[in-house]
């Protein structure tokens, strides 16, 4: 079949190449704007406690207003603020006021919006409308903060901004341009090793150029599959997409490339070569690009929307990569030919056998210890994952020199650490009746008495008198560990216990709504993980034609799964200090290290069936295997591993550990398992790892008889 599939591509190569950049063309001009969102809220299924909250505060207080930033003024030298400081408040914030800024009610302060010591004053920023992350709403505070300056000269005054828009607005400008920072490194990635690999230009910047052109089709396909299934894409998404791409399509473009390249110095002719490329390495790209798929959808059965969103979304991307490494990149060379390698000509001759031949006669030779060393290896570092500590504290990651931190440090001196951003609980009748002041009363000093509370408004009711309103300051700041533990427990605990006779309680607020994501998270490692892995464990049947060889491959990606995140926490919890980890951290290496990093366990295995297949004895199986898979495998992994290396240069320590789990587990994946552990048990097994299938009929050999090459950048070409 693949064959069929690679011979058109290769005889009609104008006609594939301009098919892609119509579609290209096409899909961008005509497909909808990508939607994003930011609000959490949005993803979580509606029996979650912090829906219900939001849905009645919707239909009982559509007029409530929130803050979205809160301004916050002190001394210059510290101390208790005078009259004089008072007015000047009062002013400054008239004069924000009078600027009418574009998504922003009102910027308003009272005389008691001052803190208990006299020391801190406040005014709030209310934007128009409930989203504290809309683009207007944060470039208003980066306004803000500008205009207050030449207001304060004069004023023994300082000013601050913080809250949730003005720490997204650091957030932001801290981690830089993340896209442009992604993309950059990955283009110099490629370009220099592939450059290095096979000292061509054509071939160093081809790759980039044929992964720009799937870039536009995956997201012109993405925005119209999101338009017409009324799908939401995470404001994460394009990031992702952006190392999904260049990292998926790399992998193809090599897996092709070095089998084209073996073939041309067997004697056969460029078309033939290619087709011939494609014929042996199409299965073991549809599978390995199966596997990711299905890994990726297998997200459609979290309960998390993000993650609903994100599956089909990267499904849709590493889709398009497999139709273009069957289609697109034959086709481009077979327009070029063999110049596709020039100024080069090496790839004329057999390279010499060192490196790589050396790993397959060490594995092939000693596959006892080098399973059992390499194995050891990945269970000591996963040793550390049973340490892992869900981090909810995404402030908690920014530089502390920050405004949003600094100011936020400066209101805690006068005010609950919660003043920025409030719980809310709301009271509501069962059977619609008002309810009695009295028994709200009860409630709210009930509530007052939960450790960890600063402060509990009075009652606010609706018209109809059957819902009320409490605003709940907590002493901590509202993403934080403190504060997530106290409405998970005892907030919730006493509202609920405490509500009166006859009517329901119910605890809102972003907070809350991080308590619900924690529960929506814990359960999605119980299905979506599971479930992934089963249908991986089908496909590389399929592939292999074997019920043995999966079992063994997925308990060494898991292996390998828990290595990574135990490595990851060794480092950031144990050597750095940190409190905890990146909450999603778990499913960005499923979706990183194992889900693409199982396309190398897919090449090698793959290989390992098709010398099998020649006739090879296992331990001669696994010799050429390996030497023909490392510049292979090795190439792949340090580009992907680099392109999310690139994080760790960032400021947001919640970037460094997603660069720095995935970069190590991508290189896990490859040099430990894919390339020693695989092979190594796979030749203790021998040909009862084939079962029921390529154990007994071997099939002809190629007319290609395989020579190992090196693994280094000098002998790979």
């Amino acid at each position: 079949m693949f064959g069929r599939i690679g011979r058109f591509p290769v005889n009609h190569p104008w006609v594939t190449i301009v098919a892609w950049i119509v579609a290209a063309i096409a899909l961008t001009a005509l497909a909808p704007q990508l939607k994003d969102t930011n609000d959490q809220a949005d993803f979580l299924p509606s029996h979650y406690e912090s829906v219900q909250a939001e849905k009645t505060e919707k239909a009982s207080f559509p007029q409530r207003e929130q803050p979205s930033a809160i301004a916050v003024f002190q001394r210059t030298g510290g101390g208790r603020l005078t009259a004089a400081d008072k007015a000047d408040v009062a002013r400054i914030t008239a004069a924000l006021q009078g600027k009418k800024y574009e998504k922003i009610k009102k910027i308003e302060t009272n005389p008691e919006a001052v803190s208990p010591n006299g020391e801190i004053a406040l005014a709030n920023v209310i934007a128009d409308g409930d989203d504290p992350y809309a683009d207007d709403v944060i470039d208003a505070v980066k306004s803000i903060r500008a205009d207050a300056k030449p207001l304060l000269t004069g004023t023994s005054l300082t000013m601050g901004v913080t809250g949730t828009a003005a720490s997204a607005l650091d957030a932001a400008e801290s981690s830089g341009d993340t896209d442009a920072m992604i993309m950059m490194g990955t283009l110099i990635l490629i370009v220099v090793l592939l450059a290095a690999i096979f000292r061509s230009p054509l071939i160093a910047f081809l790759p980039v150029l044929m992964i720009a052109l799937m870039f536009m089709v995956s997201t012109g396909l993405i925005a119209t599959a999101s338009e017409l299934g009324g799908l939401h894409a995470d404001s994460g998404i394009s990031s992702i997409l952006i190392v999904v791409m260049f990292g998926v399509g790399t992998d193809y473009i090599l897996f092709l490339l070095f089998r084209y390249r073996e073939l041309l110095r067997a004697g056969q002719q460029p078309k033939e070569a290619l087709t011939e490329a494609v014929t042996r390495v199409g299965e073991t790209i549809a599978s390995a690009a199966g596997a990711v798929i299905v890994a990726f959808l297998a997200l459609l059965l979290s309960t998390m929307g993000s993650l609903k969103a994100m599956g089909p979304s990267l499904a849709i991307a590493v889709a398009v990569t497999l139709v273009a490494a069957l289609t697109l990149v034959p086709a481009v060379f077979s327009l070029l030919g063999t110049k596709a390698f020039w100024p080069s000509k090496a790839w004329k001759r057999q390279p010499r056998n060192v490196v790589a031949n050396r790993i397959g006669s060490m594995v092939s030779s000693r596959p006892a210890v080098v399973a059992a060393v390499s194995a050891g290896l990945l269970a000591v570092l996963a040793v550390g994952a049973f340490g892992f500590k869900a981090e909810f504290d995404s402030e908690s990651s920014l530089p502390k020199n920050l405004e949003s931190v600094r100011t936020m440090a400066e209101l805690q001196r006068g005010f609950s650490a919660g003043q920025t951003d409030p719980s809310v609980i709301y009271v509501k009748s069962d059977g619609g009746a008002k309810l009695d002041p009295a028994a709200l009363q009860t409630f709210r000093g009930r509530l007052t008495a939960v450790k960890g509370v600063g402060e509990v408004s009075e009652a606010t009711l609706n018209p109809k008198g059957d819902v009320a309103q409490f605003s709940v300051v907590l002493k901590y700041r509202p993403s934080s560990d403190a504060a997530i533990d106290l409405v998970s427990g005892g907030l919730r605990d006493s509202a609920h216990r405490s509500a009166p006779p006859g009517s329901t309680a119910l605890v809102g607020g972003s907070t809350a709504v991080l308590v619900d994501i924690e529960s929506a998270v814990n359960r999605d490692y119980t299905v979506v993980f599971p479930v992934a892995g089963i249908a991986i464990m089908l496909i590389l049947g399929l592939l292999l034609r074997s019920v043995v060889a999966p079992w063994y491959l997925m308990l060494s990606v898991g292996l390998g799964f828990a290595a990574t995140l135990g490595s990851t926490v060794w480092l950031f919890q144990g050597v750095k200090g940190e409190t905890g980890l990146l909450f999603m951290l778990p499913v960005i290496v499923y979706l990183f290290v194992v889900a693409i990093g199982t396309d190398y366990n897919i090449l090698m295995i793959a290989r390992l069936r098709e010398e099998i297949s020649h006739g090879a004895s296992p331990r001669d199986a696994v010799r050429l295997a390996v030497a023909h898979s490392v510049p292979t495998v090795g190439s792949a992994a340090v580009i992907l591993a680099g392109t999310f290396g690139v994080l760790m240069l960032a400021s947001n320590t919640l970037l460094q550990q997603m660069g720095f789990a995935v970069a190590f587990g991508i290189l896990l994946n490859a040099f430990v398992m894919a390339i020693l552990l695989v092979p190594a048990v796979t030749t203790l097994i021998g040909k009862k790892a084939w079962w029921p299938g390529h154990q007994n009929t071997p099939t002809p050999p190629s007319a290609v008889e395989p020579q190992p090459v090196l693994s280094d950048a000098r002998s790979l070409s």
